[in-house]
């Protein structure tokens, strides 16, 4: 009956003119305890829903619209160097690869189709991922999906119906906007050089300029600029003013609608929030009460979502990476911590994640201790299908960036001349000093403070993504070992 009261209270205050009316004068404080309740558990699930669209926007400013932006709309900003710390601060991009040159470009496929060309890389490792607003990786071009040999590809906006050139492969985006992202395998500077010529080729061309024709006009884009702390990566919602995320929800959601049956089953739950298509949120149309809660939620939903990354477990101290990342679907929380903690991660087909921020022991990893990593025995999880390859790089946990260090080395991995036993096993030293002349090729150097890793497998083989459907067959790497 509580519950029942409480919701009828929530319905008649957000239905209230709140410059009209202050909540506290109006309510007792019993039915406004009520109402911050259902509010609080109603913006987490909002905010849940929300994060996906509000990192692609934070990351689509930073990367077409920012003062230091490298590309306009329709473009490709190509990385000309590896991602260091400087390279990755300048995107806000969260746990980059320090294996691939990146690129960026996002697209208005409202103003035409837009031509993607990818090469023949001889060989060498690229994928293209087509990533939607909402976070999913809805087609492939290179990579696993399509292979290294080149190919011609045409992107077209949702429902659109025109007609296309004869031989080019035709993809419907989801939204309007989508990113298109490519990765080209690095191994080290001395490979820098050939790594961007692949890169290079790698393009995208409105179609009226690939037939030849005048393109439409350039829209006017009047996009509210978010206000972000610039030493933390975007996609961790580090907003000064944190009704600035419902804000940024609301309108990126209007401008990208997701899918029909989420509008009609699953919007309808946060109209009491004032989210739905076809309306912008604004704190001035929102009660006091129901704001308060909800900036509140905004500014911990990091923390939050950052704590519900183990809900599929882990295991020698990693999180097992759940089948679905990358295009998660309905599976909202999936889909909101991959954004937060890896935006614009790739299917798990493409490439499987494993992350870990704690040790054998539990405890948080830390520069104040030293760690071991020893591979042995069963390192299937490391199988690739070639020219795929596998590396571990280290993030600092505040940031989410690579981390600066006297060697300039931010990863180890398969490609790396690294010190191994007769039977192939080997020990990755994880310190922030230096271990030795004997340990420093294998060492990885960590910061002062808390840090976390990421060990990927680009290409994997079938077995190692299969066995994500269940914890049961999830094989892990092996444990941070503490040393004395």
């Amino acid at each position: 009956m509580k519950t029942r009261l409480a919701m009828l209270a929530l319905g008649t205050v957000v239905c209230l003119n709140p410059p009209a009316m202050r909540a506290e004068e109006q309510l007792p404080p019993a039915q406004v305890q009520a109402i911050e309740a259902i509010v609080k558990t109603l913006s987490i699930g909002a905010a849940t829903y929300c994060a996906p669209i509000v990192a692609m926007y934070n990351l689509r400013y930073s990367i077409s619209f920012a003062p230091t932006a490298k590309s306009k709309p329709g473009e490709i900003w190509r990385f000309a160097e590896i991602a260091t710390p400087e390279v990755v601060r300048q995107t806000g991009y969260v746990t980059p690869n320090v294996n691939v040159l990146y690129g960026y470009g996002f697209v208005d496929l409202r103003r035409e189709p837009v031509v993607l060309h990818v090469p023949d890389s001889h060989g060498r490792y690229y994928v293209v991922q087509m990533v939607d607003m909402w976070t999913n990786s809805f087609a492939y071009a290179g990579g696993p999906a399509t292979g290294y040999g080149g190919g011609t590809f045409v992107l077209v906006a949702p429902g659109w119906r025109g007609s296309l050139p004869a031989g080019m492969t035709r993809i419907e985006a989801p939204t309007p906007w989508i990113e298109v992202q490519p990765r080209v395998f690095v191994k080290d500077q001395q490979d820098l050089a050939a790594a961007k010529a692949v890169l290079d080729r790698i393009t995208i061309t409105g179609l009226a300029e690939y037939q030849g024709r005048r393109g439409p006009p350039e829209p006017a884009y009047d996009y509210e600029i978010p206000e972000l702390d610039p030493s933390i990566a975007s996609s961790k919602m580090p907003f000064k003013d944190p009704t600035q995320f419902w804000k940024i929800c609301s309108a990126a959601m209007n401008e990208n609608p997701p899918p029909d049956a989420q509008i009609q089953a699953k919007l309808p739950e946060y109209r009491q929030l004032g989210l739905a298509i076809g309306k912008q949120w604004t704190p001035e149309s929102t009660h006091p009460v129901v704001l308060q809660v909800m900036k509140g939620v905004a500014s911990q939903i990091f923390g939050i979502l950052g704590e519900a990354a183990a809900l599929e477990g882990t295991r020698n101290g990693w999180i097992i990476p759940p089948a679905s990342v990358g295009n998660a679907g309905a599976d909202y929380t999936v889909k909101a911590v991959v954004a937060i903690e890896g935006l614009t991660a790739n299917t798990a087909q493409e490439a499987v994640y494993y992350r870990s921020s704690i040790d054998n022991a539990g405890q948080a990893l830390t520069g104040a201790k030293k760690y071991t990593l020893t591979f042995a025995g069963d390192m299937s999880y490391l199988a690739s299908v070639s020219p795929g390859f596998w590396s571990l790089t280290m993030y600092d946990a505040a940031s989410g960036y690579t981390i600066g260090n006297p060697i300039g080395r931010y990863a180890l991995g398969g490609t790396d001349d690294l010190r191994k036993n007769p039977d192939g096993s080997f020990t990755i030293y994880i310190q922030h000093d230096d271990p030795g002349a004997d340990r420093r090729s294998n060492w990885l150097p960590a910061p002062d403070g808390s840090f976390y890793v990421i060990l990927r497998n680009y290409a994997p083989i079938r077995a190692v993504y299969e066995r994500l459907n269940s914890p049961a067959t999830f094989v892990a790497p092996p444990p941070f070992i503490p040393q004395g």
